[in-house]
């Protein structure tokens, strides 16, 4: 009777786990066929080393407080004290490199401005401080929306830089017409035709149909797309005008639709 028992139990045992299981199974095979439908991954979580948070989307850290940034070293510079993102800078270096022995030099005139860093250069152009094309802009142009305008040809509003992220920088001249003869021109043509396999693009290129929108062409500007798109993402996904504030001006944002026009109106090609 004891061996009756046992078995029986046993029974009752495998039935009852088998009843506990089937309701999970049955919810699985059902969220797998939803995914399937609507043709998603089940999981769509993304890994932290690559989730960017709208804080660092918009600048509001310190580069040298971040363990995703490292100090430029002076011989790629114009001057010491210089930041970028790891990866975007081993890159660069290899793009360096390269660069040197097709006897081209590039020089990093800029890299990594947080929030601050920005809202002290449109707060200069904002007030009059550095004049735009000559012109004090308080002076010139008291509507807003105008004076923005113009101080966005070249200048990004706080919050809203690439050059937040630690993935773009100017090199070796601030003017397109440096780039167009010469010295500047071979220095051009070879960023055009070898800055890709490193993995930088040319955000702001000439306005046409693909690009009606955003900042003047900048000849200077070159992006490492890798990590740049993380950013980008988060800005496109997570972003809005009303978040761009804490600066002179910035009640313009929303008018004017700078995440749209400005972030997001980049050169088609580096968006992929």
């Amino acid at each position: 009777m004891r061996i009756i028992y046992l078995f029986t139990l046993s029974i009752c045992f495998l039935l009852a786990c088998k009843e506990d299981k089937t309701p999970a199974l049955k919810t699985q095979v059902k969220t797998a066929q939803i995914a399937k439908k609507i043709d998603v991954p089940i999981d769509q979580s993304t890994s932290p080393k690559t989730m960017k948070t709208l804080d660092e989307v918009m600048g509001k850290f310190e580069p040298n407080h971040h363990e995703d940034f490292v100090i430029i070293d002076v011989k790629y510079a114009d001057q010491s004290n210089r930041w970028m993102h790891r990866q975007a800078y081993e890159a660069f270096i290899n793009m360096w490199n390269h660069a040197q022995k097709d006897g081209i030099q590039l020089t990093i005139k800029s890299a990594t401005r947080n929030f601050i860093y920005q809202k002290g250069i449109w707060e200069r152009k904002w007030t009059g401080q550095r004049a735009v094309d000559g012109q004090a802009m308080n002076e010139t142009m008291p509507d807003h929306k105008q004076r923005a305008l113009k101080i966005l040809e070249y200048s990004s509003m706080p919050g809203t830089s690439r050059h937040h992220w630690g993935t773009d920088i100017d090199l070796n001249a601030f003017e397109n017409s440096y780039f167009e003869s010469g010295k500047g021109k071979k220095e051009y043509e070879w960023l055009q035709k070898n800055a890709a396999q490193y993995g930088f693009c040319q955000p702001y290129t000439a306005k046409d149909e693909q690009r009606p929108h955003g900042y003047n062409e900048e000849k200077w500007h070159w992006s490492y797309l890798p990590v740049a798109n993380q950013y980008l993402q988060t800005a496109e996904q997570d972003m809005n005008d009303h978040m761009i504030k804490g600066f002179q001006g910035s009640e313009t944002a929303v008018e004017i639709g700078v995440v749209e026009k400005y972030i997001l109106g980049i050169n088609q090609h580096c968006k992929k």
